[in-house]
């Protein structure tokens, strides 16, 4: 059995920092691409970013500059630095990861982790 676990998420003022983590557990064969979404009150999930095992990364547009994606392979966690914080970053913040164990390849998503950036 596979679980995605995130934490780290929090209240924090704007221009404030958060560091998220998402960690993978169980019968795990193999890793592919992670990802961070993130769903805001109201509105649709989001891709945020996403690493691949080989360490390339992508980015919404609206957080390039401000937030880095990375991962540890050892481990099996990804981690989402987030830097200069804004209230439009306020969401549940979900990690998505693509796992193969010996019986399947699936897309595994984690319970979330809420960020708010509040003064």
């Amino acid at each position: 059995q596979v679980q995605l676990v995130e934490s780290g998420g929090g209240l924090v003022q704007p221009g404030g920092s958060l560091r998220l983590s998402c960690a993978a557990s169980g019968s795990i064969f193999n890793i592919g691409v992670m990802g961070w979404y993130r769903q805001a009150p109201g509105k649709e999930r989001d891709l945020v970013a996403t690493i691949t095992s080989g360490g390339t990364t992508t980015y919404a547009d609206s957080v390039k500059g401000r937030f880095t994606i990375s991962r540890d392979n050892v481990k099996n966690t990804a981690y989402l630095q987030m830097n200069s914080l804004k209230p439009e970053d306020t969401a549940v913040y979900y990690c998505n990861a693509n796992i193969a164990t010996n019986l399947h390849d699936y897309y595994y998503w984690g319970k979330g982790t809420l960020v708010t950036v509040s003064s």
